[in-house]
């Protein structure tokens, strides 16, 4: 194992240390209990949103605390769900008295122990509403997970749903836009080589160097299959065959088109991606309305990629559109 870390046991503080650090007007850390908010939570009167999970996946969830996305992040430990007593220290830093929306991705450890920090919250007088992010088409269940995996639809989700808080919206309708993106967006991964866990020096899955995983968790688990690599537009087709096929979306569709690499996959990789499944979207009759290319919901190192398709409407695309300031995601400020 070769990483850029000093202890593995301290490798989530110290990420947040530096994340600190770097982004002291954006955002501000607690170590004990152990979560991210925004510089100047709470802001009364607007709803606060709050996510998590476990660490590894950077930038997601910590570096999207800000202006116009979400007002708390709490991260576990590596692929671990924070506990219920740091989400609720988080949701009381953060309420400013209108209420808090939790954004849990589909992984039992989190929605468990979210669940229970909104009963904490409900006795102290917060009220909370809970929104279940599924985006990914891949599997129904797997070993973390009843039914679909959230996976880097939560950034879409977290965007605009920030953006409908920020502009003042009320704790049911940021719920009710949350949960719209989430039924309008279908989401598929591709892995090619696995990132290694810090505090076990192991792969989180192995694979040959001429086969991939089709349709890889963001934690490594199994996907549909195992085949044989191809080239990269063969793969893209795959993807975008299994996500327009599971909507479905139709001809004349505005879409977000978002190109997620996993922690390992070079930049010119991803444009490579998005150019064949721009290509293939636009061969469907679907306008690329909106795009993102990037490394956003991560899981260490993987080598692959992800794909989300995001069915707009002129309301999404607006909050999309939408300012927002975070240390991973900023534009119109």
């Amino acid at each position: 194992m070769k990483k850029l870390i000093n202890d593995a046991r301290a490798v989530v503080d110290e990420t947040l240390g530096g994340l600190a650090a770097a982004h002291s007007d954006i955002l501000s850390v607690s170590f004990e209990p152990r979560y991210v908010a925004r510089r100047g939570a709470p802001i009364a009167g607007k709803v606060a949103l709050v996510s998590g999970g476990g660490s590894g996946h950077e930038p997601l969830h910590v570096g999207f605390v800000g202006r116009g996305m979400l007002d708390a992040a709490v991260p576990g430990a590596i692929f671990a769900s924070p506990t219920p007593d740091l989400v609720f220290a988080a949701t009381r830093a953060v309420d400013g008295g209108a209420g808090v929306l939790y954004l849990v991705k589909n992984y039992t450890g989190d929605v468990l122990n979210f669940e229970t920090a909104a009963d904490f919250a409900a006795g102290a007088g917060i009220r909370v509403e809970s929104v279940l992010i599924n985006d990914d088409v891949a599997v129904e269940d797997s070993s973390f997970t009843a039914g679909r995996r959230g996976i880097a639809g939560a950034v879409l989700v977290e965007k605009i749903a920030g953006a409908a808080a920020e502009r003042g919206d009320d704790l049911d309708s940021v719920a009710a836009i949350a949960r719209r993106v989430n039924a309008s967006m279908r989401s598929m991964g591709v892995g090619l080589r696995a990132g290694v866990v810090p505090y076990s020096g192991e792969p989180s899955f192995t694979l040959d160097d001429e086969h991939i995983e089709f349709g890889i968790g963001i934690h490594g688990e199994p996907g549909r299959a195992v085949i044989p690599l191809e080239p990269a537009d063969a793969i893209v087709d795959r993807l975008v065959t299994a996500i327009t096929g599971d909507l479905p979306f139709v001809a004349g569709d505005r879409v977000l088109l978002l190109v997620n690499g996993l922690g390992g996959t070079p930049l010119s990789e991803l444009y490579i991606v998005f150019r064949r499944a721009a290509q293939s979207l636009v061969e469907r009759g679907l306008a690329v309305t909106r795009s993102l290319v990037g490394s956003f919901a991560t899981s260490l190192e993987m080598q692959g990629v992800s794909i989300t398709l995001l069915r707009l409407d002129d309301e999404l695309l607006e909050l999309w559109d939408a300012p927002v300031h975070t240390a991973a995601l900023r534009w119109g400020c």
